[in-house]
Order: C-alpha cells, then sequence, then structure tokens
C-alpha cells in the first residue's frame, strides 16, 4: 500500500504532498475504524467530512467524530488497535496515544520517518500524524445519513447531514476563542453553494447553549446577522495565514471578508 501511495504523490509540490499523504492515512484509519465497528455508535464530522464526502478543495489535519449511538458499544482504545494493526500490515510504522481525561476524547496515529520516506522531506526524524478527536458528549439534535464514498478507498460512513455539518461549522467559528482560517474558507464554501440547506438551528442552538453562548437562540431571521458581526471582527491576516497550507493559491485568494459577507447576504 505504500507503493500506492508513493505513485499518488509523483509529480506534486511539496504542500500539496503532505497534504495528500496524509489524507491518504486518514482514509485508512477511516477504513480500520469502519471495520472495527466504530461507525455504529460514532458519526463523521466537521472539515474532514466535508472532504471525503463533498469535496471540498481544502486539505484538513484531523478526524472529527461524535459520539450519536450506542455508546455501550464505543471503545477508543479498542479502535486505536485495530488501527495499528490495520496500518502495520500494510508495512508502515506506526505509533499510537490516547488521551480521554476530557470530554473530547483524543487518539493519535503517528507515523515516524514517513515523511523522509515518501520523499517529502530531508529529515529522517520527522513524522507524519492523523489527530482523531471524539466528542462524547455531543449536542442533541444532529441528523445522521450513512453514505458510500470512494476517497482513495471505499468507504462506508455514518454522518452529520448538509444542515448539521453547516451547524457544527457555525457554531465552531461563533464560539471559538481564536481565529482558525479554516472555519472561515469552510463557511464561504458552504454559503457560496445555493443549493446546500441552511443550518439546523436546533443542534446549532443545543451547541451555543453547550458551550455559554450569552445571547438569546438563534433562529432564521438572526443567525445570518450573528455571523456577520463574528466575521467583521476577525482578525484577517491570521484567516489567510491559517488556511494558505491547506490550499491550492487560487482557492485562498478568494477568501476575502467581502466574498463572505456577500454570500451571507444572500441567504
Amino acid at each position: 500500500m505504500k507503493q500506492d501511495l508513493l505513485a499518488q504523490l509523483e509529480g506534486l509540490v511539496p504542500w500539496e504532498g503532505i497534504n495528500l499523504a496524509r489524507e491518504y492515512l486518514q482514509a485508512q484509519v477511516l477504513a480500520a475504524l469502519q471495520r472495527a465497528g466504530a461507525m455504529i455508535p460514532l458519526a463523521f464530522c466537521g472539515g474532514t467530512a466535508l472532504r471525503f464526502l463533498y469535496g471540498i478543495p481544502r486539505y484538513s489535519e484531523d478526524l472529527d467524530l461524535s459520539l450519536e449511538r450506542s455508546p455501550a458499544q464505543y471503545d477508543l482504545e479498542r479502535y486505536a488497535r485495530a488501527i495499528a494493526r490495520d496500518l502495520r500490515r500494510q508495512g508502515y510504522a506506526i505509533e499510537t496515544a490516547l488521551d480521554v481525561r476530557r470530554t473530547v476524547h483524543v487518539a493519535w496515529a503517528r507515523f515516524p520517518g514517513l515523511p523522509y520516506d515518501l520523499g517529502l522531506s530531508p529529515r529522517r526524524t520527522q513524522r507524519l500524524a492523523v489527530k482523531i478527536e471524539i466528542d462524547t458528549h455531543p449536542p442533541e439534535g444532529a441528523r445522521l445519513e450513512t453514505t458510500l464514498v470512494r476517497r482513495h478507498l471505499l468507504l462506508h460512513l455514518q454522518h452529520h447531514d448538509r444542515a448539521s455539518l453547516l451547524a457544527g461549522k457555525l457554531h465552531a467559528l461563533l464560539q471559538r476563542s481564536w481565529t482558525k482560517g479554516r472555519d472561515v474558507y469552510d463557511l464561504l464554501w458552504y454559503l457560496s453553494d445555493p443549493e446546500w440547506p441552511t443550518p439546523n438551528l436546533e443542534l446549532l442552538n443545543n451547541a451555543l447553549a453547550q458551550t455559554g453562548w450569552p445571547r438569546p437562540p438563534l433562529d432564521a431571521g438572526t443567525w445570518t446577522a450573528a455571523v456577520a458581526e463574528r466575521i467583521a471582527s476577525l482578525d484577517w491576516p491570521a484567516v489567510t495565514r491559517d488556511v494558505q497550507p491547506f490550499l491550492p493559491p487560487e482557492e485562498a485568494q478568494l477568501l476575502t471578508r467581502e466574498n463572505l459577507l456577500s454570500v451571507l447576504s444572500n441567504r
């Protein structure tokens, strides 16, 4: 399988090569989770779900999952063992680590020396990592779908539906304490599609309440104003710095405050 990855990297510029290698490993990790039964209690969400399910141009670092069903079946230690076993069978050196001290459980699959082996780094000690974050106490209201998708591998994924994915992104944008340009680009991508449904307001308001939103619940007439206010307050140089490593340059040039406010005004 390493040879398959090497073939896909041929001719790519360095920024795209490292992102594609990580995405390939994300697909392998998702396949291992699927085989271990993790997609029964867990639902795929976040920016990487957009990439795998809907082809957003932005690459993503993390796999975000939400514990939506059958908590008794959830076993992160077993999933980590399955990931390590499956990837070692494919010839990868892999290390796994877990942190379950908080509500959001975190697992890492780290591949020491892989960037060097793939010709992406001159340093033998550099690692490539896939971070997995699992919200074990998600807000209520997400609507779930199951989709068969081919992204490097054929995957059968349970995930948040489109309206719920948008709600999750709005919550991150409104409540995150730092500027994350990837959130802003994702919102531009969502809103530029006139066919994308409006946000799942039940999920959005439950998420906002869970994180101490100080204002009244949002509704169909107020959510765009709240988002516009947040957009106006952002540090735009920080927005572009954050997202540039994950986007083709021509896409990054389209990420402006004016473009985002324009598509928001049409909602």
